[in-house]
């Protein structure tokens, strides 16, 4: 059953008012009618099963049928800190880290980026960027939808980390001298509810001193494993290593 997120000034008493691309998508790419039954999930994670009562020119005005318990949410909050990477790949790990329960993804203008962020279009793809992580919570079912921050400098992002209870980076280096307990230690040691924060270099991966500026600030280095991962690949991995932990143990 489609899925669409709900704002708090869509919300009149037991209905909700949808407009806009969900409008579109609702009226004319799946087609709807008066009567048919779709799931409204409010910005305060609560979900329901509705059905529309009228569509208008411009709307589609749906009441709620039900609310519905569910829990499709991590048990930890995982904020994906990546350095600006060729191409889409940030744009895929948008989608599957969205796919995959992250709770937040960061860009960051790393070193060795060689995509060199441009002010001008920065609206434009933070939009994008947004509308990709919309798309892939309501595909997967998810209760929120992941912030996507504009890209930070390094700076900035060892002082945003400081609000997070765990601070790690996917090092290389780790995975060739065979140090694979820093991951399994984290997440041991994490409770329910608790947040991490895992950067991700971009393909030339961080410089030295990147490095020693994230050891500098509480960040652990982490191997992911004993094989080398693709820039994109490698938050994919944390995630599902994470779901693994505490969803299906």
């Amino acid at each position: 059953m489609q899925r669409y997120f709900i704002s708090e000034d869509q919300v009149k008493n037991d209905h909700f008012i949808i407009q806009g691309d969900d409008y579109h998508h609702i009226v004319r790419v799946m087609r709807m009618e008066k009567g048919s039954e779709l799931i409204c999930v409010l910005s305060c994670n609560k979900t329901a099963l509705c059905q529309i009562e009228q569509i208008t020119n411009e709307h589609v005005i749906v009441r709620v049928v039900k609310w519905i318990d569910e829990q499709t949410e991590l048990p930890i909050q995982i904020y994906i800190a990546h350095g600006l990477p060729k191409g889409d790949k940030l744009e895929l790990v948008i989608q599957k880290g969205t796919e995959l329960g992250a709770f937040s993804f960061i860009p960051f203008v790393a070193a060795r980026s060689i995509v060199k962020w441009d002010e001008k279009k920065a609206n434009k793809k933070l939009e994008r960027w947004k509308k990709i992580a919309k798309e892939a919570a309501e595909q997967s079912h998810r209760g929120k939808i992941p912030d996507v921050h504009a890209p930070m400098t390094i700076h900035e992002l060892v002082e945003f980390a400081k609000s997070a209870d765990c601070r790690i980076f996917a090092y290389e280096e780790e995975a060739k001298q065979g140090n694979h307990q820093m991951l399994t230690s984290v997440f041991r040691k994490m409770k329910r509810g608790q947040s991490l924060l895992a950067v991700f270099g971009p393909e030339g991966g961080f410089s030295d001193e990147e490095v020693e500026l994230l050891k500098q600030h509480g960040f652990f280095s982490c191997s992911l494993g004993p094989r080398i991962l693709r820039t994109e690949t490698a938050p994919l991995y944390l995630l599902a290593a994470a779901s693994y932990q505490f969803e299906l143990q």
